[in-house]
């Protein structure tokens, strides 16, 4: 995929300067700038498996000036994020289930950025209170992440793959809730394959203008999105 390829506004943002304080937009630029060399689909894969055990820039940010330069390979772009981050998934189901104390709290702690608390014992995630008053915590299992783990299992790893929460976070903590490794991996390829092929599908159908809309709203509509699925699941769950 050649640098004349890609839409003008995109090549613009990578070109333009950006502070050096500004780390993060720094990082995002710089995953955003391999869609203007021959290692494009090869630097997709990598950051799919990475982002979901350690890298903080989600593959969408490559995803989608890749789908815009080949339109008739969104199902192959988004088939590769889809199987990278599985892969890259069951590397941080790995961390979870054997490094948690040593390199999964540190992940968790200053790559996702998400505070633990100490429950019973063991490091846990407090939900956000928007979640538990919405949902109520009876229906949840509890207040905290394992809690929730012990009542909902690899529904979990679905719900929360298609939401904008780094999924570094849910890989290595399924990984501690040792959910079952097979029915991870079915939830993690239901979660991730229906958030690219999304995604790139949008992308695909709408062209340029497509990607301020995924940019500012998807993650709105996945959290919309997986609220109405779990508060579903839960009213089904109440009733039978």
């Amino acid at each position: 995929m050649a640098s004349h390829d890609l839409p003008a506004e995109i090549a613009a943002e990578i070109h333009q300067p950006v502070p050096k304080w500004a780390l993060h937009r720094r990082m995002y630029n710089w995953v955003l700038h391999w869609a203007e060399t021959p290692y494009a689909l090869p630097a997709l894969v990598v950051m799919s498996f990475v982002e979901s055990s350690v890298f903080p820039i989600p593959p969408d940010v490559l995803l989608i000036p890749l789908v815009l330069m080949a339109t008739t390979r969104w199902w192959r772009l988004a088939a590769w994020c889809t199987v990278a981050s599985v892969l890259g998934g069951l590397f941080g189901y790995l961390i979870g289930f054997a490094a948690w104390e040593t390199v999964g709290v540190w992940i968790v702690q200053n790559l996702a950025h998400v505070e633990l608390v100490d429950v019973a014992g063991q490091k846990d995630i407090a939900l956000p209170p928007y979640m538990i008053k919405s949902i109520g915590v009876d229906r949840l299992g509890g207040e905290y992440l394992f809690q929730v783990y012990d009542h909902w299992n690899a529904w979990i790893v679905f719900i929360f793959g298609l939401t904008p929460l780094p999924y570094k976070l849910v890989t290595i903590t399924a990984g501690v809730a040792q959910v079952d490794l097979a029915i991870f991996t079915i939830a993690s390829v239901a979660s991730r394959g229906l958030r690219f092929f999304v995604v790139a599908w949008i992308i695909k159908t709408w062209g340029p203008p497509a990607r301020v809309f995924v940019e500012k709203y998807f993650n709105l509509l996945a959290v919309a999105f997986v609220l109405l699925l779990v508060g579903g699941f839960a009213v089904l769950k109440f009733v039978l």
